[in-house]
């Protein structure tokens, strides 16, 4: 079945937005929780922190950011069926560099900043040290070395650099991905019954992965995002793949909590033991069940997203929008705020309420009336550059990804697109 005719058989799918959403919200809340955790390091650290708090973050931390490259894989597939490679390139400069360029130097550094006062490396106001971050020479940074450049790092935009990494790399393999032979495999797999062959068909790569590559190492991160993102464009607009993540949620669910509870329980008794070790054995045993947590975790979300959450909503098309400006901000609200609330001795609950009230506000304020309604800023977040509420209504489905049923010669033909990544 061509791309062009499995697209039109399909119906609206609001359940992939409300993910995206979804995943990108429960990812500030992480941030915010790495504040708070007591072995797990971080920029900035609260003065109350919690060794049960990273029982309850292993919960997420083994998928989280699969799914967001597996949603970005998926709206790489709607994108590339409109544009040209050229303009799906340069559209991805746009939406992808100029925000990271931005992001480097604007939004980022200030969690340096509060980074090395934490740490008694500095002593100055943040004028003062913005005019030193701009000298990559400068000795106040001689700690403070790793990044793209000397002390100039992505931070949490380390996603959005992979992204347009990753997409580069999947259009040099899109002659293999859209081969005859690939096709009939991924064709095969989705007349398949059973949630085994399913799961399978995700674990083998993670498993050689985890078995070639350090775990510890920004490589292992890299190569686990590039994965799941070719599985969300190889899951497209397959039919058959669809209904059996639909058919097998609740048993991805059943196998997703199960391996949660393994995790948690060898984190406990094994990875925060210093004289306890694993025998080889027990290694693969590891690298099976962390592969099992990530994969079954994503099918199920997929599932039950596919089943309860695929219904149109206005706050949904509002939120699809803010949540790049509110990835961006996010970590650096936290930073600032968070640093600045444990000065004040407020204690275990406060602490973590109001900044958790700050980080909220602070992304809703910025991106509803600073961010969206000037027109400059708004690139330099990944929004369009127009802010004509019509304008958007007659091109959302272009440049958004929204649904819509346009007529033609033929009738109503289902237009199936998904929001352009990230």
């Amino acid at each position: 079945m061509s791309d062009q005719s499995s697209a039109t058989l399909l119906p609206r799918r609001h359940d992939i937005d409300a993910l995206r959403v979804m995943a990108f919200g429960l990812l500030i809340f992480y941030h915010i929780g790495m504040f708070y955790v007591a072995n797990w390091d971080w920029h900035v650290k609260s003065q109350y922190q919690s060794q049960f708090l990273e029982n309850i973050m292993l919960l997420v931390n083994h998928w989280r950011l699969p799914i967001l490259f597996l949603i970005s894989g998926l709206a790489i597939r709607f994108v590339l069926r409109k544009l040209s490679m050229i303009g799906f390139l340069g559209l991805r400069h746009m939406r992808l560099l100029l925000p990271l360029a931005f992001a480097v130097l604007v939004i980022i550094p200030p969690q340096l900043y509060y980074e090395m006062t934490q740490n008694g490396d500095l002593q100055m106001s943040y004028w003062q040290f913005y005019q030193a971050f701009f000298d990559l020479n400068h000795p106040i940074f001689e700690n403070y070395q790793s990044g793209i450049l000397p002390h100039m790092d992505v931070n949490h935009m380390w996603y959005i650099r992979e992204l347009w990494t990753f997409t580069v790399y999947l259009l040099i393999m899109l002659p293999v991905l859209h081969s005859r032979a690939f096709q009939s495999l991924i064709d095969w797999l989705s007349d398949r019954r059973g949630p085994v062959l399913l799961l399978s068909a995700m674990l083998v790569p993670i498993c050689l992965i985890s078995m070639m590559v350090d775990s510890d190492s920004e490589n292992y991160r890299k190569a686990l995002g590039f994965t799941f993102l070719v599985y969300g464009y190889l899951l497209g607009w397959n039919p058959g793949v669809w209904r059996q993540i639909v058919d097998h949620r609740r048993t991805m669910l059943v196998l997703a909590l199960l391996s949660y509870i393994v995790i948690v329980a060898l984190y406990n008794l094994v990875w925060l033991q210093p004289d306890v070790e694993l025998s080889p054995t027990g290694d693969w045993l590891v690298v099976l069940i962390r592969a099992i947590n990530r994969c079954s975790w994503v099918l199920a979300i997929l599932g039950f997203g596919a089943v309860y959450l695929n219904r149109p909503s206005t706050q949904l098309s509002y939120l699809n929008e803010a949540v790049y400006p509110y990835y961006i901000l996010h970590q650096s609200i936290i930073v600032v705020a968070g640093y600045e609330l444990s000065q004040l001795a407020l204690g275990p609950v406060v602490e973590p309420l109001l900044l958790i009230l700050i980080t909220i506000l602070g992304c809703v304020l910025l991106h509803e009336y600073v961010i969206r309604r000037v027109r400059i800023l708004r690139p330099l977040f990944g929004l369009k550059w127009s802010t004509s509420s019509t304008m958007k209504t007659k091109t959302e489905a272009a440049d958004n990804g929204k649904y819509s049923a346009v007529k033609t010669g033929r009738g109503v033909e289902s237009r199936h697109e998904l929001p352009e990544p990230p």
